[in-house]
C-alpha cells in the first residue's frame, strides 16, 4: 500500500508533469506561429514525453493501491521574445522539475518507501538528460544569435525529432 504522504506528493507531481506537457504544447504553438515548424515539432515531441512521464506516475499510484487525484493545471505562458527565451524557459523549467523529483526522493526516504525510491531512480536519471538537452540547444541558439541561416538549419535539425508514445508497460 502506498503511504499517504508519498501518494499526495506523487499526485502533485502528476499535475506538474501535465503542466510540463501543456507548457511545451504552448511553446510549440508559439513556434508554429513564428514559422519555425521544426522547433514546434520538437516541442510537440517534448509534450508527448511529459504526458508519458505523468502516466508512469499515474500507473505507479494505481499499482501500489493508491488513488490518483488530479488537480488543476495552470495556464502556461503563450508568447516569448525569441527562440532563446523559449529554451531558457525550457531549461529553467527542467531545473525546477529536477528539484521536484529530488523532493519526491526525499519524501520516499523519509517514509522508508524503498519501492517508490527505486521507481524514482528512472526520473532522477531522466532529468539529467532533460536538463542537458535543453542546455545544449540553448547554447547553440546563443552561438547563432540572430543569424537567419543558422536558425533555419537548427529549425530543420530539431524538426527531425519524431514524436513517440512508448507502448504501455515498456520503458523509454
Amino acid at each position: 500500500m502506498l503511504n499517504k504522504n508519498v501518494e499526495k506528493a506523487i499526485n502533485d507531481q502528476i499535475v506538474a508533469e501535465l503542466y510540463s506537457a501543456y507548457m511545451y504544447l504552448s511553446m510549440s504553438a508559439y513556434f508554429e506561429s513564428e514559422n519555425l515548424d521544426g522547433f514546434g515539432r520538437w516541442m510537440q515531441a517534448q509534450a508527448l514525453e511529459e504526458l508519458y512521464h505523468a502516466m508512469k506516475f499515474y500507473n505507479y499510484v494505481n499499482e501500489r493501491g493508491g488513488r490518483v487525484i488530479l488537480g488543476a493545471v495552470e495556464q502556461p505562458e503563450s508568447s516569448w521574445d525569441s527562440p532563446i527565451a523559449v529554451f531558457q524557459a525550457t531549461y529553467d523549467h527542467e531545473v525546477k522539475v529536477t528539484g521536484l523529483i529530488h523532493n519526491l526522493v526525499d519524501i520516499a526516504r523519509k517514509e522508508n518507501d524503498k519501492a517508490t525510491e527505486s521507481f524514482l531512480t528512472w526520473y532522477v536519471d531522466e532529468q539529467v538528460e532533460e536538463e542537458d538537452t535543453a542546455d545544449r540547444i540553448l547554447g547553440k541558439l546563443r552561438m547563432i544569435k540572430d543569424a537567419p541561416g543558422a536558425l533555419f538549419m537548427m529549425n530543420n535539425e530539431l524538426g527531425q525529432r519524431v514524436p513517440s508514445w512508448p507502448v504501455a508497460g515498456e520503458e523509454e
